[in-house]
């Protein structure tokens, strides 16, 4: 259903419908809270901010404030997200299956991994990439990639520094290209954006708050693959071709470049215009490329810029596989959801540009 001025979309998933302590106080375009999560009251909601609660559960607590494009999202039958209160997030940052405390400050373009826990009044400066199953001490800063604890910080520059995160407010807008058309055999999430020429295989499935603008030239998505939350794909003068069986993880950047077959690529990475990605590659969460680098098979890649760390063992290759399965239960059940409330999708869609 849509509610709170029209703005936000909400759906149950395995019959569960998201809780909320009040109405947010602020809803931008394009944002959802999808499936079995909680928000406390008055929480301020950026555009294209997806809370996805759908493999496990989404607690977060009052006065909850999170930017333009960023996404809070579990790990399936693993590990929930619980946000504590008074936690502010930038823009374009993930906050994924992890345990954040109280009056924390979450800068831009940060990601934290799996299992980490986050103590009380932390800050995290933009940029950050927090390891999974890492414990970040109460009153500190911590910065970098891997993040690390710069060093004790007092509540008045927490204050200060959540004050200028916030300062800004929400940019984002409805953009006037046209709806690129979506086979039925495949799913978009009706947050998503995709313009231009858009070409996606069977059991394909583009997830909420994702822009795909082929511009001058093609985006091509194979069979079975999955581009998750607020990832975004802009062709500038090229094409860009994804594989079958790959996973673009949340909040992915790429340009014009090709991906092969059975790759994922992980959460908030940047590829490049040119980037070549071969079959059966792992780019690691938060990993940036070079223009015109060359990823090679059978390796996991990571850094920034990447480089290769290590061949693929059958455990990463498993991760990579299940992934798969796991994003095409999703995708048919979020079809689904999508055709229940509103005929087929485009009512709603209207509704959501109002």
């Amino acid at each position: 259903m849509l509610s709170f001025a029209r703005r936000l979309l909400t759906l149950p998933f395995d019959g569960v419908e998201a809780r909320f302590a009040a109405p947010p106080l602020f809803c931008g375009i394009r944002s959802c809270v999808l499936g079995k999560a909680e928000l406390g009251a008055d929480a301020w909601i950026g555009g294209s901010v997806c809370i996805r609660a759908d493999g496990h559960f989404i607690r977060i607590g009052d006065r909850f404030w999170i930017g333009d494009r960023s996404t809070v999202h579990i790990a399936h039958d693993l590990h929930p997200a619980i946000v504590g209160n008074r936690v502010t997030v930038g823009r374009n940052s993930v906050v994924h299956a992890c345990t954040v405390g109280e009056d924390c400050v979450i800068e831009d373009d940060v990601v934290i991994l799996d299992a980490s826990v986050v103590g009380e009044g932390v800050l995290i400066e933009a940029g950050s990439l927090v390891l999974g199953a890492s414990e970040l001490s109460a009153g500190s800063v911590y910065a970098g990639a891997p993040a690390t604890r710069v060093r004790s910080l007092d509540r008045s520059e927490l204050d200060e520094r959540r004050a200028r995160v916030q300062r800004l407010g929400s940019h984002l807008a409805w953009s006037s290209s046209s709806q690129a058309s979506v086979p039925d055999t495949t799913f978009a999430a009706l947050t998503a954006e995709l313009s231009g020429q858009i070409e996606i295989g069977a059991g394909a499935s583009v997830f909420f708050g994702c822009d795909l603008s082929a511009g001058g030239g093609r985006i091509v998505i194979g069979e079975n693959t999955n581009i998750q939350d607020n990832t975004v794909i802009s062709c500038s003068g090229g094409d860009a071709v994804i594989g079958r069986d790959t996973t673009l993880g949340h909040n992915v950047r790429v340009g014009t470049c090709r991906i092969g077959h059975r790759a994922l690529i992980g959460i908030g990475a940047v590829l490049a215009d040119a980037t070549v990605v071969e079959e059966d590659v792992l780019v690691g969460a938060g990993a940036t490329t070079s223009p015109g680098q060359t990823l090679e098979s059978g390796w996991f890649w990571a850094g920034r810029p990447a480089r290769a760390i290590a061949p693929l063992d059958e455990r990463k290759r498993l991760m990579m596989a299940r992934t798969i399965e796991q994003y095409c239960g999703y995708a048919r059940s979020f079809r689904v959801l999508q055709l229940r409330a509103g005929a087929n999708g485009r009512a709603l869609q209207s509704s959501l540009s109002d």
